[in-house]
Protein backbone atom coordinates (compact mmCIF):
# COMPACT_ATOMS: atom_id res chain seq x y z
CA UNK A 1 0.00 0.00 0.00
CA UNK A 2 1.33 3.24 -0.76
CA UNK A 3 1.42 6.79 0.87
CA UNK A 4 -1.53 8.15 -0.95
CA UNK A 5 -3.53 5.05 -0.35
CA UNK A 6 -2.70 5.12 3.77
CA UNK A 7 -3.45 8.97 3.16
CA UNK A 8 -6.98 8.15 2.05
CA UNK A 9 -7.39 5.27 4.30
CA UNK A 10 -6.11 7.64 7.30
CA UNK A 11 -8.38 10.92 6.50
CA UNK A 12 -10.99 11.63 8.89
CA UNK A 13 -9.55 8.97 11.75
CA UNK A 14 -8.21 9.90 15.39
CA UNK A 15 -6.14 6.84 17.16
CA UNK A 16 -7.83 6.07 20.25
CA UNK A 17 -7.48 3.12 22.59
CA UNK A 18 -5.55 1.07 20.45
CA UNK A 19 -6.87 1.72 17.08
CA UNK A 20 -8.04 4.24 14.26
CA UNK A 21 -11.79 5.03 14.53
CA UNK A 22 -13.79 7.82 12.55
CA UNK A 23 -14.18 11.07 13.92
CA UNK A 24 -17.50 12.38 15.07
CA UNK A 25 -16.26 15.68 13.74
CA UNK A 26 -17.68 17.41 10.65
CA UNK A 27 -14.96 19.64 10.71
CA UNK A 28 -12.42 18.51 8.02
CA UNK A 29 -9.22 20.33 7.48
CA UNK A 30 -7.09 19.60 3.99
CA UNK A 31 -3.58 18.31 3.33
CA UNK A 32 -1.58 19.47 0.49
CA UNK A 33 1.39 17.66 -0.97
CA UNK A 34 3.51 20.66 -1.26
CA UNK A 35 5.93 19.81 -3.92
CA UNK A 36 2.79 19.40 -5.89
CA UNK A 37 -0.16 21.50 -4.26
CA UNK A 38 -2.52 18.92 -4.31
CA UNK A 39 -4.98 17.62 -2.01
CA UNK A 40 -3.54 13.94 -0.67
CA UNK A 41 -6.18 14.15 2.34
CA UNK A 42 -8.05 15.68 5.58
CA UNK A 43 -8.13 15.13 8.57
CA UNK A 44 -10.97 15.79 11.36
CA UNK A 45 -11.17 18.84 13.28
CA UNK A 46 -11.95 16.26 16.87
CA UNK A 47 -14.39 17.53 18.89
CA UNK A 48 -14.44 18.49 22.78
CA UNK A 49 -16.18 15.02 23.97
CA UNK A 50 -13.29 13.50 21.15
CA UNK A 51 -10.57 14.77 23.45
CA UNK A 52 -11.84 14.21 26.78
CA UNK A 53 -12.60 10.89 25.91
CA UNK A 54 -8.70 10.26 24.74
CA UNK A 55 -8.23 11.77 28.27
CA UNK A 56 -10.12 9.20 30.11
CA UNK A 57 -8.90 6.52 28.35
CA UNK A 58 -5.49 7.50 29.23
CA UNK A 59 -5.70 8.03 32.45
CA UNK A 60 -6.92 4.08 32.71
CA UNK A 61 -4.30 2.65 30.65
CA UNK A 62 -1.44 4.64 32.62
CA UNK A 63 -1.90 2.62 35.74
CA UNK A 64 -1.69 -0.87 33.99
CA UNK A 65 1.67 0.43 32.53
CA UNK A 66 2.98 1.71 35.49
CA UNK A 67 2.14 -1.66 37.19
CA UNK A 68 4.35 -3.61 34.88
CA UNK A 69 8.09 -3.75 35.86
CA UNK A 70 10.77 -1.85 34.01
CA UNK A 71 12.27 -4.33 32.71
CA UNK A 72 8.93 -5.53 30.81
CA UNK A 73 8.32 -1.71 29.52
CA UNK A 74 11.63 -1.55 28.19
CA UNK A 75 11.47 -4.47 26.75
CA UNK A 76 7.97 -3.32 24.63
CA UNK A 77 9.97 0.00 23.51
CA UNK A 78 12.79 -1.81 21.98
CA UNK A 79 10.51 -4.01 20.08
CA UNK A 80 8.73 -0.69 18.55
CA UNK A 81 11.99 0.94 17.96
CA UNK A 82 12.19 -2.37 16.12
CA UNK A 83 9.62 -2.27 13.86
CA UNK A 84 10.99 1.84 13.01
CA UNK A 85 13.62 0.19 11.95
CA UNK A 86 12.03 -2.32 9.76
CA UNK A 87 9.05 0.12 7.78
CA UNK A 88 11.51 3.24 7.98
CA UNK A 89 10.88 3.57 4.44
CA UNK A 90 7.39 3.48 4.63
CA UNK A 91 7.16 6.19 7.01
CA UNK A 92 9.74 8.23 5.65
CA UNK A 93 7.80 8.21 2.40
CA UNK A 94 4.55 9.67 4.35
CA UNK A 95 6.90 12.09 5.66
CA UNK A 96 8.01 13.92 2.47
CA UNK A 97 4.81 13.76 0.86
CA UNK A 98 3.38 15.64 3.84
CA UNK A 99 6.04 17.88 4.60
CA UNK A 100 8.20 18.01 1.51
CA UNK A 101 11.81 17.46 2.92
CA UNK A 102 13.75 14.93 0.77
CA UNK A 103 13.50 11.15 1.21
CA UNK A 104 17.46 10.86 2.50
CA UNK A 105 16.43 13.23 5.15
CA UNK A 106 13.19 11.82 5.93
CA UNK A 107 14.77 8.29 6.17
CA UNK A 108 17.19 9.96 8.76
CA UNK A 109 14.59 11.32 10.95
CA UNK A 110 13.07 8.06 11.39
CA UNK A 111 15.83 6.38 11.91
CA UNK A 112 16.11 8.91 15.26
CA UNK A 113 13.34 7.88 16.23
CA UNK A 114 14.46 4.52 16.81
CA UNK A 115 17.85 5.77 18.94
CA UNK A 116 16.04 7.32 20.86
CA UNK A 117 13.35 5.05 22.31
CA UNK A 118 16.07 2.58 22.30
CA UNK A 119 18.15 5.04 24.74
CA UNK A 120 14.58 5.75 27.38
CA UNK A 121 13.89 2.12 27.23
CA UNK A 122 17.36 1.64 29.18
CA UNK A 123 17.62 5.19 30.79
CA UNK A 124 14.57 4.21 32.66
CA UNK A 125 15.56 1.16 34.39
CA UNK A 126 18.34 3.05 36.06
CA UNK A 127 16.83 6.57 37.10
CA UNK A 128 14.23 5.06 39.21
CA UNK A 129 15.18 6.72 42.45
CA UNK A 130 18.30 6.91 44.98
CA UNK A 131 19.51 6.22 48.12
CA UNK A 132 20.67 8.70 50.77
CA UNK A 133 22.33 8.27 53.87
CA UNK A 134 20.09 8.18 57.07
CA UNK A 135 20.04 11.00 59.43
CA UNK A 136 19.05 8.59 61.92
CA UNK A 137 20.37 5.42 62.81
CA UNK A 138 18.65 2.44 61.69
CA UNK A 139 17.02 3.92 59.68
CA UNK A 140 16.67 3.87 55.79
CA UNK A 141 15.84 7.08 53.56
CA UNK A 142 15.27 6.58 49.71
CA UNK A 143 13.59 8.41 46.95
CA UNK A 144 11.76 7.08 44.40
CA UNK A 145 10.73 8.78 40.96
CA UNK A 146 7.24 8.29 39.44
CA UNK A 147 5.06 9.36 36.42
CA UNK A 148 3.61 12.64 36.14
CA UNK A 149 0.59 10.61 34.89
CA UNK A 150 -1.13 11.52 31.20
CA UNK A 151 0.96 13.93 29.03
CA UNK A 152 -0.21 16.12 26.41
CA UNK A 153 2.43 16.41 23.01
CA UNK A 154 1.94 19.26 20.64
CA UNK A 155 3.83 18.88 17.40
CA UNK A 156 5.08 21.40 14.84
CA UNK A 157 4.93 20.06 11.30
CA UNK A 158 8.24 20.29 10.91
CA UNK A 159 10.12 16.93 12.32
CA UNK A 160 7.22 15.71 13.80
CA UNK A 161 8.19 12.01 14.34
CA UNK A 162 11.51 12.44 16.08
CA UNK A 163 10.19 15.24 18.49
CA UNK A 164 7.39 13.02 19.04
CA UNK A 165 9.89 10.22 19.79
CA UNK A 166 12.22 12.11 21.71
CA UNK A 167 8.92 13.36 23.94
CA UNK A 168 7.13 10.19 23.98
CA UNK A 169 9.62 7.71 24.47
CA UNK A 170 10.84 9.90 27.77
CA UNK A 171 7.34 10.12 28.88
CA UNK A 172 6.51 6.20 28.41
CA UNK A 173 9.92 4.69 29.75
CA UNK A 174 8.66 6.64 32.95
CA UNK A 175 5.30 5.32 33.15
CA UNK A 176 3.33 8.07 31.81
CA UNK A 177 0.23 7.63 29.04
CA UNK A 178 0.83 10.10 25.90
CA UNK A 179 -1.83 12.01 23.90
CA UNK A 180 -0.40 13.57 20.96
CA UNK A 181 -1.90 16.42 18.76
CA UNK A 182 0.40 16.39 15.43
CA UNK A 183 0.20 19.57 13.73
CA UNK A 184 -2.50 19.71 10.99
CA UNK A 185 0.32 19.61 7.88
CA UNK A 186 1.73 16.36 9.26
CA UNK A 187 -1.49 14.80 11.39
CA UNK A 188 -1.97 11.44 8.31
CA UNK A 189 1.75 10.62 8.95
CA UNK A 190 1.52 10.84 12.80
CA UNK A 191 -1.79 8.42 12.34
CA UNK A 192 0.32 6.03 10.01
CA UNK A 193 3.17 5.82 12.87
CA UNK A 194 0.98 4.77 15.49
CA UNK A 195 1.17 1.45 13.99
CA UNK A 196 4.78 1.01 15.68
CA UNK A 197 2.67 1.01 19.05
CA UNK A 198 0.81 -1.51 18.24
CA UNK A 199 2.15 -3.87 21.08
CA UNK A 200 1.76 -1.28 24.13
CA UNK A 201 -1.39 -1.27 26.08
CA UNK A 202 -4.16 -0.01 24.40
CA UNK A 203 -4.94 3.90 25.08
CA UNK A 204 -1.16 4.31 26.44
CA UNK A 205 -0.36 6.38 23.30
CA UNK A 206 -3.12 8.23 21.24
CA UNK A 207 -3.46 11.01 18.51
CA UNK A 208 -6.56 13.68 18.49
CA UNK A 209 -6.14 15.83 15.58
CA UNK A 210 -7.00 19.71 14.96
CA UNK A 211 -6.28 22.67 15.41
CA UNK A 212 -5.59 25.31 17.88
CA UNK A 213 -8.23 24.67 19.83
CA UNK A 214 -7.45 21.02 20.18
CA UNK A 215 -4.39 21.80 21.93
CA UNK A 216 -5.69 24.18 24.17
CA UNK A 217 -8.23 21.74 25.63
CA UNK A 218 -5.67 19.10 26.21
CA UNK A 219 -3.47 21.79 27.39
CA UNK A 220 -5.63 22.95 30.26
CA UNK A 221 -7.78 19.93 30.83
CA UNK A 222 -6.98 18.60 34.54
CA UNK A 223 -6.98 15.02 33.61
CA UNK A 224 -3.53 15.89 31.72
CA UNK A 225 -0.55 16.32 34.27
CA UNK A 226 2.06 17.62 32.02
CA UNK A 227 2.73 19.19 28.46
CA UNK A 228 5.47 19.46 26.01
CA UNK A 229 5.29 21.97 23.10
CA UNK A 230 7.08 22.71 20.31
CA UNK A 231 6.52 25.51 18.08
CA UNK A 232 5.82 29.87 18.19
CA UNK A 233 6.79 31.95 20.78
CA UNK A 234 3.24 33.30 21.46
CA UNK A 235 1.69 29.95 21.45
CA UNK A 236 4.35 28.61 23.84
CA UNK A 237 3.81 31.37 26.07
CA UNK A 238 -0.04 30.75 25.99
CA UNK A 239 0.50 27.03 27.00
CA UNK A 240 3.27 27.99 29.74
CA UNK A 241 0.91 30.70 31.16
CA UNK A 242 -2.21 27.63 31.37
CA UNK A 243 -0.02 25.26 32.52
CA UNK A 244 0.89 28.35 35.33
CA UNK A 245 -2.62 28.31 36.82
CA UNK A 246 -1.86 24.72 38.29
CA UNK A 247 1.32 24.24 38.22
CA UNK A 248 1.22 21.48 35.73
CA UNK A 249 4.93 21.14 34.57
CA UNK A 250 5.79 21.74 30.93
CA UNK A 251 8.81 21.72 28.12
CA UNK A 252 8.36 24.61 26.06
CA UNK A 253 10.55 24.75 22.80
CA UNK A 254 9.82 27.77 20.55
CA UNK A 255 11.41 29.49 17.86
CA UNK A 256 15.58 29.79 17.87
CA UNK A 257 17.80 32.55 15.81
CA UNK A 258 21.10 30.50 15.77
CA UNK A 259 24.55 32.06 15.19
CA UNK A 260 26.84 30.97 12.88
CA UNK A 261 30.59 32.29 13.62
CA UNK A 262 33.15 32.06 11.03
CA UNK A 263 37.00 33.52 12.33
CA UNK A 264 40.19 33.45 10.27
CA UNK A 265 41.38 30.02 11.36
CA UNK A 266 38.62 27.84 10.40
CA UNK A 267 39.13 25.90 7.15
CA UNK A 268 36.75 27.79 4.64
CA UNK A 269 35.67 24.73 2.96
CA UNK A 270 35.20 23.01 5.55
CA UNK A 271 33.04 26.18 7.46
CA UNK A 272 31.20 26.68 4.20
CA UNK A 273 30.06 23.33 3.97
CA UNK A 274 29.28 23.24 7.70
CA UNK A 275 27.32 26.69 6.84
CA UNK A 276 25.14 25.05 3.66
CA UNK A 277 24.12 22.05 5.71
CA UNK A 278 23.33 24.34 9.09
CA UNK A 279 21.35 27.06 7.22
CA UNK A 280 19.67 24.83 4.09
CA UNK A 281 18.72 21.30 5.89
CA UNK A 282 15.25 20.75 5.51
CA UNK A 283 14.80 23.96 3.35
CA UNK A 284 15.77 25.95 6.84
CA UNK A 285 12.79 24.96 8.87
CA UNK A 286 14.92 23.81 11.61
CA UNK A 287 14.70 25.18 14.79
CA UNK A 288 18.30 25.07 15.27
CA UNK A 289 19.50 26.35 11.48
CA UNK A 290 22.08 28.59 11.53
CA UNK A 291 20.10 31.98 10.76
CA UNK A 292 22.74 34.67 11.19
CA UNK A 293 26.23 34.57 10.16
CA UNK A 294 29.24 36.37 11.87
CA UNK A 295 32.21 36.71 9.63
CA UNK A 296 35.54 37.92 10.13
CA UNK A 297 36.37 40.52 7.70
CA UNK A 298 40.13 38.91 7.09
CA UNK A 299 38.16 36.17 5.24
CA UNK A 300 34.20 37.50 4.94
CA UNK A 301 34.56 37.09 0.95
CA UNK A 302 36.45 33.83 0.41
CA UNK A 303 33.73 32.65 2.32
CA UNK A 304 31.11 34.28 1.18
CA UNK A 305 32.08 33.03 -2.12
CA UNK A 306 32.61 29.47 -0.93
CA UNK A 307 29.00 29.25 0.58
CA UNK A 308 27.43 30.59 -2.54
CA UNK A 309 29.01 27.97 -4.88
CA UNK A 310 27.76 25.43 -2.06
CA UNK A 311 24.11 27.05 -2.59
CA UNK A 312 23.84 26.63 -6.48
CA UNK A 313 25.23 23.24 -6.16
CA UNK A 314 21.70 22.07 -3.99
CA UNK A 315 19.48 20.07 -6.69
CA UNK A 316 15.76 21.77 -5.53
CA UNK A 317 12.78 19.80 -6.28
CA UNK A 318 10.01 16.91 -5.30
CA UNK A 319 11.57 14.87 -1.80
CA UNK A 320 11.28 12.02 -3.86
CA UNK A 321 13.67 12.69 -6.38
CA UNK A 322 17.11 13.14 -6.32
CA UNK A 323 17.09 16.39 -4.88
CA UNK A 324 19.41 17.79 -1.68
CA UNK A 325 16.70 20.27 -0.92
CA UNK A 326 12.48 19.96 -1.25
CA UNK A 327 9.84 23.15 -0.56
CA UNK A 328 8.72 24.69 1.86
CA UNK A 329 6.19 23.04 3.75
CA UNK A 330 3.07 25.25 3.65
CA UNK A 331 1.80 28.15 1.56
CA UNK A 332 2.06 30.27 4.29
CA UNK A 333 5.21 29.36 4.90
CA UNK A 334 6.45 30.40 1.65
CA UNK A 335 4.62 34.01 2.08
CA UNK A 336 6.31 34.48 4.92
CA UNK A 337 9.50 33.78 4.37
CA UNK A 338 9.19 35.72 0.74
CA UNK A 339 7.71 38.79 2.30
CA UNK A 340 10.96 38.59 4.97
CA UNK A 341 13.14 38.15 1.73
CA UNK A 342 11.63 41.58 0.07
CA UNK A 343 12.14 43.42 3.34
CA UNK A 344 16.15 42.56 3.46
CA UNK A 345 16.35 43.77 0.15
CA UNK A 346 14.59 47.08 0.89
CA UNK A 347 16.91 47.33 3.42
CA UNK A 348 19.99 46.86 2.07
CA UNK A 349 20.94 43.06 1.81
CA UNK A 350 22.07 42.13 -1.84
CA UNK A 351 20.95 38.02 -2.67
CA UNK A 352 24.36 37.30 -4.13
CA UNK A 353 23.14 33.29 -4.73
CA UNK A 354 19.21 32.51 -4.89
CA UNK A 355 16.99 34.75 -3.89
CA UNK A 356 14.00 33.76 -5.89
CA UNK A 357 11.91 30.84 -6.99
CA UNK A 358 13.59 28.07 -9.00
CA UNK A 359 13.37 27.90 -12.47
CA UNK A 360 10.91 24.95 -14.00
CA UNK A 361 8.89 24.96 -10.71
CA UNK A 362 6.09 26.28 -11.46
CA UNK A 363 3.69 24.30 -8.96
CA UNK A 364 4.34 23.65 -5.26
CA UNK A 365 6.01 26.22 -2.43
CA UNK A 366 9.80 25.67 -3.92
CA UNK A 367 12.04 28.70 -3.14
CA UNK A 368 15.58 29.05 -3.66
CA UNK A 369 18.65 28.73 -1.13
CA UNK A 370 19.81 32.01 -0.84
CA UNK A 371 23.55 33.53 0.81
CA UNK A 372 22.32 37.31 1.68
CA UNK A 373 25.47 39.61 1.91
CA UNK A 374 25.80 43.65 3.02
CA UNK A 375 23.56 42.81 6.06
CA UNK A 376 23.76 44.73 9.46
CA UNK A 377 22.78 43.91 12.82
CA UNK A 378 20.19 46.08 13.16
CA UNK A 379 18.10 44.43 10.47
CA UNK A 380 15.06 42.46 10.48
CA UNK A 381 16.74 39.20 8.85
CA UNK A 382 18.70 39.13 11.63
CA UNK A 383 16.57 39.76 14.48
CA UNK A 384 13.96 37.16 13.55
CA UNK A 385 13.30 33.97 12.31
CA UNK A 386 13.53 33.40 8.73
CA UNK A 387 12.41 29.68 8.99
CA UNK A 388 13.82 29.24 5.80
CA UNK A 389 16.68 28.12 3.53
CA UNK A 390 19.20 31.45 3.83
CA UNK A 391 22.06 32.72 5.25
CA UNK A 392 22.45 36.47 5.88
CA UNK A 393 26.11 37.32 6.47
CA UNK A 394 27.06 39.97 8.50
CA UNK A 395 30.97 41.68 8.88
CA UNK A 396 32.61 41.53 11.82
CA UNK A 397 36.29 43.32 13.10
CA UNK A 398 37.28 40.43 15.88
CA UNK A 399 35.56 37.69 18.13
CA UNK A 400 34.42 39.42 20.81
CA UNK A 401 32.19 41.54 18.48
CA UNK A 402 30.96 38.11 16.77
CA UNK A 403 30.02 36.90 20.02
CA UNK A 404 28.70 40.82 21.36
CA UNK A 405 26.17 40.19 18.11
CA UNK A 406 25.32 36.99 18.63
CA UNK A 407 24.14 37.33 22.66
CA UNK A 408 22.12 40.39 21.23
CA UNK A 409 19.23 38.16 20.56
CA UNK A 410 15.91 37.28 22.19
CA UNK A 411 16.58 33.82 21.53
CA UNK A 412 19.04 31.44 22.94
CA UNK A 413 18.55 27.82 21.37
CA UNK A 414 21.73 26.83 19.24
CA UNK A 415 24.84 28.39 18.20
CA UNK A 416 27.46 27.55 15.57
CA UNK A 417 31.34 28.45 15.60
CA UNK A 418 34.11 27.74 13.52
CA UNK A 419 37.38 28.44 14.09
CA UNK A 420 41.21 26.40 15.12
CA UNK A 421 41.43 28.58 18.11
CA UNK A 422 41.21 26.50 20.68
CA UNK A 423 40.70 29.89 23.54
CA UNK A 424 37.71 31.05 20.92
CA UNK A 425 36.11 27.69 21.20
CA UNK A 426 36.28 27.43 24.45
CA UNK A 427 35.07 31.06 25.10
CA UNK A 428 32.05 30.31 22.92
CA UNK A 429 30.98 27.76 25.05
CA UNK A 430 31.23 29.54 27.85
CA UNK A 431 29.81 33.02 26.80
CA UNK A 432 27.27 32.75 24.32
CA UNK A 433 23.95 32.93 25.83
CA UNK A 434 22.22 29.94 23.97
CA UNK A 435 21.55 25.85 25.31
CA UNK A 436 23.69 24.19 22.27
CA UNK A 437 26.66 25.42 21.33
CA UNK A 438 28.16 23.44 17.97
CA UNK A 439 32.05 23.97 17.47
CA UNK A 440 33.10 22.93 14.09
CA UNK A 441 30.21 20.30 13.45
CA UNK A 442 26.82 21.70 12.85
CA UNK A 443 23.23 20.89 14.07
CA UNK A 444 24.54 17.21 15.82
CA UNK A 445 22.22 16.39 18.51
CA UNK A 446 22.95 13.31 21.13
CA UNK A 447 20.30 11.27 23.06
CA UNK A 448 22.35 11.39 25.53
CA UNK A 449 22.77 15.03 26.21
CA UNK A 450 20.09 17.24 26.91
CA UNK A 451 18.41 19.88 24.00
CA UNK A 452 17.01 22.74 24.86
CA UNK A 453 17.52 27.00 24.90
CA UNK A 454 17.23 30.11 26.61
CA UNK A 455 15.15 33.05 26.81
CA UNK A 456 12.65 33.59 24.53
CA UNK A 457 13.48 29.95 23.05
CA UNK A 458 11.35 28.15 25.60
CA UNK A 459 11.93 26.15 29.32
CA UNK A 460 13.20 22.44 30.37
CA UNK A 461 14.92 19.99 28.32
CA UNK A 462 14.33 17.23 25.86
CA UNK A 463 17.24 14.11 25.27
CA UNK A 464 19.08 12.96 28.57
CA UNK A 465 18.41 12.32 31.91
CA UNK A 466 17.17 15.56 32.08
CA UNK A 467 14.66 15.09 29.59
CA UNK A 468 12.98 11.89 31.35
Amino acid sequence: MTALDDFKRLSGKLFIEGGLVASQSSQRLPVIDPATEEKVGEIADASDQEVDQAIAIANRARKAWWALDTRSRAVALHEVAARIRRDKALYAEALTREEGKPFKEAVDEVSWCATAIDYYAELARHEAGRFAGATVPGQIHFSVKEPLGTIAIILPFNYPLVLLCWEASAALAAGNAVIVKPHEQTSLTTLKFMEVFAGLTPGLIQVVTGGGRVGQRLVASPGTHGVAYTGSVAVGQAVAKTCAESFKPCLIEASGNDPFIVMPSAPLEVAARGAAFAAYLNCGQVCTSAERFYVHDAIHDAFVERLAEEARKLRVGNGLGAVDMGPLATLKQRERFEAMMARARQQGAKAIAGGGRPAGLNRGWFVEPTVLTGCTPEMEILNEEPFGPVAPICRVGSFDQALELANRSRYGLGSNVYTLDMDEAFRAVHELEVGIVWVNAPLLDNDALPFGGRKLSGSGRQLGPEGL
